[in-house]
């Protein structure tokens, strides 16, 4: 039989698609295979990677960063902190991390699952301590800065590490703080050391469950000192707050170093020369905590209360809704809606985060005779007028030159 050329071209054809076809299959599975085995190496060399990490954060903390040890402590060695455990009342003397820049792109997810610490040689609490007690397993190393390595994120699961914090205080300023510190290396992208601990003393309530298995202290107050230790301008800052829901800003709790020392008996930084000890050891600003890029660069704590003469600050707002008062701050940025024409001075803290703003509306600009959107600019001011609440934030809308003053101004005037 003959076969047409036609009839030979399409069959030539075919079969040369169908080995291409099959071609192109084992290509796929060779180009599938050699990346299982990249992926494969890339796990491997991650884990050497994040050990060697590890390693580095546990010789420098152990270096530079530990308190002083006293008679009897122990140092429990975990992947990504340390800490001396105070059997006496069931819970962390005090930790040692370090917030690393790996944290920002930590992904990992909260693990939630609490354990005893088997290093603990006399035992640690255990969950019956802490389940329907009332209070919430308050993390001294937050989870968060771990996030980058599973091993790491683990030991801050254990309950040598575990304090315990009234829920307002937890889930609200404390976890505050502890985003503030992150927000340090996230726009600075340096490692921050940092120490953190209840404040222990004889005859702290314990909580009584009826099927308690230890007795777990109920400290008053915790503390947390944060040292950027690296290079030639080291710096420190501590915060303490007391076991309750917490209403000022962060910044507000900042004290220094020393005034951590004095309330808990520890030694910080024993290993600095005496000088550099000192010198960072009585540092109480903020401002050089925030780096320039921070969108919250700038903000201050609200002036402490009580003021002079009955004024309130910025946070007190809230609670005189309706009335008329003087309430006080540090305009800490001001701006121009595009539409309203409206100033807007916020106090202490930069918007959308301030407790408090005050309002000049376009029809009142030419009641002064200066440009307040310049002119308050960095200033502590007083203004005064009926508080108002507007998207849960309280104001005052200022008519003319009269309703504000400088505070040192106003507390001066008779």
């Amino acid at each position: 039989m003959t076969i047409r050329p036609t009839v030979l071209f399409l069959l030539v054809l075919l079969c040369t698609s169908t080995h291409a076809q099959v071609d192109l299959e084992k290509q796929l599975k060779i180009l599938e295979d050699q990346r299982t085995t990249l992926d494969a190496q890339r796990e491997r060399l991650t884990g050497r990677v994040d050990s060697a990490k590890l390693a580095i954060i546990r010789r420098d903390l152990q270096r530079i960063a530990l308190p002083k040890l006293e008679a009897g402590d122990e140092v429990i060695v975990h992947p990504g902190h340390m800490l001396v455990y105070n059997e006496k009342h069931e819970q962390p003397k005090w930790t040692a991390h370090i917030a690393s820049p790996d944290l920002i792109t930590g992904s990992l997810a909260r693990i939630d699952s609490f354990l005893p610490d088997p290093l603990v040689k006399t035992g640690t609490a255990v969950t019956a301590d802490y389940w329907y007690s009332g209070y919430d397993r308050g993390h001294m190393v937050p989870s968060a800065d771990m996030r980058w390595n599973m091993d790491a994120l683990q030991g801050t699961y254990l309950y040598s590490n575990i304090s315990p914090q009234v829920a307002d205080l937890n889930r609200g300023k404390w976890a505050e703080l502890e985003d503030w510190g992150r927000r340090y290396v996230y726009y600075s992208k340096r490692r921050v050391f940092v120490l953190t601990g209840p404040v222990l003393r004889d005859g702290l309530p314990t909580m009584q469950k009826a099927d308690r298995k230890n007795e777990v202290s109920i400290p008053e107050y915790f503390w947390k000192v944060f040292a950027d230790l690296d290079g030639d301008d080291p710096k420190a800052i501590a915060f303490v707050m007391s076991n309750a829901k917490q209403d000022y800003p962060v910044i507000s709790y900042a004290v220094p170093v020393d005034s951590v020392e004095k309330l808990t008996g520890f030694d910080f930084f024993p290993a600095l020369d005496d000088a550099t000890e000192e010198r960072i050891e009585r540092m109480s600003g903020t401002a050089a905590w925030y780096p320039s890029d921070d969108p919250k660069a700038g903000e201050v704590a609200p002036m402490k209360a009580p003021l002079p003469k009955g004024m309130f600050n910025s946070v007190q707002a809230k609670y005189h809704i309706g009335k008329s008062v003087t309430v006080c701050g540090t305009v800490v940025s001001t701006r121009k809606t595009v539409k309203a024409k409206a100033i807007y001075l916020n106090f202490d803290a930069m918007s959308p985060d301030e407790e408090f703003y005050a309002t000049i509306w376009q029809n009142n600009g030419v009641n002064f005779s200066y440009d307040p959107e310049v002119h308050f600019l960095n200033k502590k001011v007083c203004v005064t007028g009926k508080v108002t609440m507007f998207d849960e934030i309280p104001r005052i809308s200022i008519n003319n030159e009269t309703e504000v003053q400088m505070y040192e101004e106003a507390i001066a005037a008779p």
